[in-house]
Formats: structure tokens, sequence, C-alpha cells
């Protein structure tokens, strides 16, 4: 009997998997990053399939089998509405690439969850229109993703921006002002990685 685990996710991607399958790429609160496949979840009649769409955020049921995860169950916790804000949804995925190429294996990292969380809230999830402020919230959400993986120090570019993961205006104001070097801190890192994003 496998156990089974219960968490807040958010799903970063899926890809399709046999017949009816997708397989998972979730950010969870609990695990870190948590590739997991859920069965069926292409069908008309999968009660999951409408939980775990691109970037939404859900609380999900995981069994660990003997090689991988596998999603039991999926509740909606905040559904997107992609068509209503197109650039901050483009802009979170590909914060949700770079996470998902970036870390490796599982682990618990707090910081890194509510960072996403926070984003995904700026970016694609908010009622206010902050269309303006969307390129300066994708380089403060990739400085702290760098941060928190240890590719970026907070020290070298003395600022308050990884003491917090929130994107308020206090925080849009700073990264503004030290954009040319959050900037060469995320371009270095990222030549460090060998990680070419497009």
């Amino acid at each position: 009997m496998y156990q089974k685990y219960q968490t807040d996710a958010i799903v970063l991607s899926g890809r399709e998997s046999g017949e009816a399958d997708k397989i998972y790429a979730l950010y969870t609160r609990d695990f870190g990053l948590v590739r997991a496949r859920a069965s069926a979840v292409r069908r008309e009649s999968s009660r999951m399939r409408y939980s775990l769409q691109s970037f939404s955020l859900a609380n999900v049921s995981l069994v660990r089998g003997k090689r991988s995860w596998r999603v039991a169950g999926a509740r909606p916790l905040e559904n997107i509405a992609v068509t209503e804000n197109m650039r901050g949804v483009e802009a979170y995925g590909r914060i949700a690439d770079l996470v998902a190429k970036l870390v490796a294996g599982e682990e618990k990292n707090e910081y890194l969850y509510e960072t996403l969380v926070e984003a995904r809230h700026a970016l694609v999830a908010s009622k206010f229109n902050l269309e303006p402020a969307i390129p300066t919230i994708e380089i403060i959400c990739v400085a702290r993703v760098l941060y928190t993986l240890g590719y970026i120090s907070a020290e070298a570019l003395n600022t308050t921006l990884f003491t917090h993961t929130d994107y308020a205006v206090e925080s849009l104001r700073e990264a503004e002002m030290r954009r040319e070097k959050l900037l060469a801190s995320i371009n270095h890192a990222l030549t460090e990685t060998q990680l070419i994003l497009r």
C-alpha cells in the first residue's frame, strides 16, 4: 500500500503521455519540484483536468510509487483566465520553464514556492492592470529563483529584494533602480548554468 500525500502545488507544465495520460511538472509546497503522472486526465470525464491546467494553483494528492509519483486527485485553489492577460501568462511561462530546467531533484524550498506563488498572482491572477510592470516583476522573480538556487549572491547586489517574496510597489521601484545590475547578474548566472533562454 502506497502512502498518499496532500500538498499545494503550482502546475509548471504538462505533457501528453500515452492515450489519455499526462505527466506534470508540479512545484509543490512540501516536496519542491515533482514530476507526476495523472492517469486518464485528458478524458472528458476526468475531474482533475481543469485543476491541472498550466499555471494553476491546486491542492493535489500525490502517491509515490517505486519509480515515480502519481497524481491521485486534485482540486483547484485558483485557476486563471489565460486570455485575459496574455503578456503576464507568457512571462510566467518563461519563469516556469526556467524553474523546471534548473531545479534538480525533490527538495522542499518554502522561499522558492512563495516566490512562485506571489509572482503567479502578480503576473496572471491579479485583478489590477499590472501590464507596465510585467517586465520588472519577471526580472525580480528570475533573480529570486537564481538567488534561492545559489546562483546569485544577495551581498553582491546589495538589495533587500531577496529578504521577502512579494512584488509590492517598493520592490518594483528598487528593481527599477538596480535594473542593469540585476540583469547583468541574471545573465551571468544563466551563462554559468549553460541555459540559454529563448
